[in-house]
């Protein structure tokens, strides 16, 4: 039986020709991200803009109807709602944004809460209240900072690690993908301004996972046939390096979008801005490991004999005892 192949053997389709526009078009995306979130700012949810936080035991199951849960406390009128378990399968927490001045105003933030727990307790009689607190929005803010760090920090390591894997241009390379890939994901935030929660964090680190690893696959294809073609100049070598690993990329892609795309049509809309940006991420990821990652090498000075070993004067002489010389 003859296997299906997604992209034939002899395909050869020049990505390269056109780095020059497709950079230029990648700097202005990156510009034109943090200037829509400069202007318009993002839409921080309740795990970054602060709330009241409710939290609820259900005495007499085994685990909490998170999903209705949701749906009740969506309905008050106070936006999406974060519920998560807290503590065990019974347990949640429920948090909910606040209005405009509720925080300031005494009473107003404990009242919300309150009318959240007799919502539930309405449905569910063995609600237990164990708590009804305010998140402030300085404690949300050091919350905020702290995420920021963590995307920072996993992109400097992942350079770092490029940089030693391969060289220290691969890292630049690498580097200058990811800060594209999270740019333009924070700026379609900004224009849509979709709920920005800790949930888009984790799907920005998977977008951050995806196009590394779509980047390391072309940056490794490259790194061996430097070695093996010597004399073909970089451009092309380029280009011959993203063909060979084309249709493992497509595979990867065409994956996920067999699950995601389910997800983003039919799934909760809890979900619909993390799937929304994990989807976004693999169009953006692909992009930039093609149009962004391995131009750079040319830029940065790469050339055939990068990855070859320099003959030092006892290898010479060794060679002349040989008499290969």
């Amino acid at each position: 039986m003859k296997l299906l192949k997604l992209v034939p053997d002899n395909t050869n389709i020049k990505f390269l020709k056109l780095r020059i526009p497709f950079f230029v078009v990648s700097i202005a995306l990156i510009v034109g991200s943090w200037a829509a979130v400069m202007v318009n700012g993002l839409n921080f949810g309740v795990d970054f803009a602060g709330g009241q936080e409710v939290r609820i035991t259900f005495e007499e199951r085994e685990a909490a109807p998170i999903p209705s849960l949701r749906e009740l406390v969506g309905g008050l009128g106070y936006g999406e709602p974060v519920v998560q378990e807290f503590g065990g399968p019974n347990a949640v927490s429920i948090r909910v944004a606040l209005p405009e001045g509720a925080e300031d105003t005494p009473g107003a933030a404990t009242a919300i809460g309150g009318e959240v727990i007799a919502a539930i307790a309405a449905q569910y009689p063995d609600a237990r209240t164990d708590g009804n607190d305010t998140v402030s929005g300085k404690v949300a803010g050091e919350f905020r900072n702290s995420a920021i760090l963590a995307l920072l920090a996993a992109m400097g390591l992942v350079s770092v690690y490029i940089w030693v894997r391969f060289e220290w241009q691969f890292g630049v390379g690498a580097m200058f993908a990811l800060v594209h890939d999270v740019s333009v994901t924070l700026g379609l935030f900004a224009l849509t301004q979709m709920e920005f929660s800790l949930q888009i964090v984790a799907a920005i680190l998977a977008i951050i996972g995806y196009s590394l690893n779509d980047t390391i696959v072309v940056y490794d294809r490259i790194r061996e046939n430097l070695k093996k073609y010597r004399k073909m100049p970089l451009p092309e070598l380029l280009d011959l390096s993203v063909n060979e690993t084309l249709a493992r990329t497509i595979m990867t892609s065409l994956t996920l979008f067999v699950a995601l795309i389910p997800l983003l049509i039919f799934g909760p809309p809890s979900l619909f801005g993390m799937v929304a940006a994990i989807t976004a991420g693999l169009f953006i990821g692909t992009y930039s490991s093609v149009y962004m990652a391995g131009p750079l090498l040319i830029w940065m000075g790469v050339t055939s004999d990068s990855f070859v070993p320099q003959e030092s004067a006892i290898d010479r002489q060794e060679k002349i005892v040989r008499g290969e010389v």
